[in-house]
């Protein structure tokens, strides 16, 4: 069965070559369009090469021109072989009528892609949330886009590991928070709990001396980055310097102390700041850090003088 269909292929094949028949022509234009183009997708992509050596440049053009070659194929393929396309508008309507009925969720993530391409609610390379996940963008293709996690286990949003394909139509439904485009910076907060006991004032002016330190060249620059993104974005802050809130907990006093940071570098920002922390209050004999304890209080001897209870048996 197998030698008879290969004998009606070569016996298809030798009609095609031998009668001036339109199947002939048609054939020989089609091979002629797909050579073609394959052509000058490679010779535009050797110019690429050449020339950008920024490599989420030369991603982006190889992508385009990806879609660009397999859009015209198809346009070209479409007019010669189907009877009746006069127009490009036909064969656009025709086909976008077949595919709506047999492929809903396909055509979507197609409309995500080009939402995403059009708007620009993210690119490569930018840092995302999209409903429960998180993660930097590594690729976008017509249908899905790529995510290299972060969060979900691994504390102070660093990678996991995994690599998360997401349906283009997502964007659709979900809410997009982008770390990276607009104000290119976030607020991270880090709670400093201390003792009643403890010289709060001194902690609270030491914790602003660092953050001022640390911290204020940042702030500097983001006053820029708002303006820029003040252009696109009704984007304002009253203040963008470091600062330290005091609140009263239920063990302790509260300090809390909030500036700003790059998304990529929240980790390594806390880090160097906790430490300065733990150095500077190891340094501090009015300062010691609260932590869950058990502790008798004793009101009548202990308590402020004209707050104190009144021993049991005493008269009015």
């Amino acid at each position: 069965m197998l030698w008879r269909e290969m004998q009606d292929y070569l016996e298809w094949l030798r009609q095609i070559a031998l009668e001036g028949s339109e199947t002939r022509t048609r054939f020989l234009a089609s091979v002629a369009v797909v050579v073609i183009l394959a052509l000058v997708r490679w010779a535009l992509l050797r110019i690429v090469y050449r020339r950008v050596e920024d490599t989420k440049a030369v991603y982006q053009w190889r992508k385009t021109l990806t879609y660009v070659t397999y859009l015209l194929a198809l346009l070209a393929l479409g007019r010669i072989w189907i009877r009746g396309f006069e127009s490009v508008s036909t064969f656009l309507g025709l086909l976008s009528a077949g595919l709506a009925i047999a492929l809903r969720d396909p055509i979507v993530n197609v409309a995500g892609w080009l939402f995403i391409i059009w708007r620009k609610p993210f690119d490569v390379g930018d840092r995302i949330e999209i409903g429960n996940h998180r993660g930097d963008v590594i690729d976008i293709r017509i249908f899905q886009f790529t995510l290299m996690e972060i969060g979900n286990w691994v504390s102070a949003d660093q990678a996991t590991g995994r690599v998360i394909h997401i349906p283009n139509g997502r964007v659709f439904q979900e809410a997009q928070a982008n770390y990276s485009t607009g104000f290119e910076y976030i607020w991270n907060e880090i709670p400093i709990l201390i003792t009643f006991e403890s010289n709060w004032r001194k902690a609270k002016d030491i914790l602003s001396e660092i953050a001022l330190r640390d911290a204020e060249p940042l702030s500097k620059a983001a006053e820029e980055a708002i303006r820029l993104a003040a252009r696109k974005f009704m984007i304002f802050f009253t203040s963008l310097s470091p600062a330290v809130y005091t609140r009263i907990a239920d063990s302790g006093v509260l300090l809390t102390l909030r500036y700003l940071c790059a998304p990529r570098e929240r980790r390594s920002s806390e880090e160097r700041i906790a430490e300065e922390i733990l150095r500077r209050f190891g340094e501090e004999d009015d300062i010691d850090f609260a932590y869950p304890t058990y502790r008798l209080y004793d009101n009548v001897k202990e308590g402020k003088a004209e707050a104190r209870a009144k021993p049991s048996g005493d008269s009015e």
